[in-house]
């Protein structure tokens, strides 16, 4: 079995950021039996992302992401695999009620931005 790591965001790739993930993952791999192919980082570009995952898939057996998977506009992790797999994302409520019990449980409502880390493909 083999992988590939894509280590996402542009600040990973202006180096305004170490990338620790990537190495951390890297190093695990061959206990579990896994043999890693690549390690790319790769900036907030939708279709560069889409792009790497198409390639990804093709290659790998497996593939491990870090990064760009928050609430902001910048995060497109979800949307580039969703392209990649040419499926819609689509907002699943069980983990918005999740998302608002996180909150609630730090004294804190919800941001209505953070609903974007419910969309997901189904």
């Amino acid at each position: 079995m083999n992988a590939t790591i894509f280590a996402i965001g542009t600040e990973l790739l202006m180096g305004e950021l170490v990338d620790t993930n990537s190495s951390w993952i890297a190093g695990r791999l061959p206990a579990l039996g896994i043999q890693l192919q690549s390690i790319s980082i790769i900036g907030d570009n939708l279709d560069m992302l889409a792009e790497a995952f198409e390639k990804g898939l093709r290659e790998s057996d497996i593939i491990f992401t870090t990064g760009g998977l928050g609430p902001t506009q910048d995060d497109l992790t979800r949307e580039a695999i969703a392209k990649a797999l040419g499926e819609p994302l689509t907002i699943q409520k069980h983990v918005v009620d999740e998302l608002e019990k996180y909150f609630a449980g730090r004294g804190m409502t919800m941001p209505p931005h953070n609903v974007k880390q419910a969309h997901l493909i189904p």
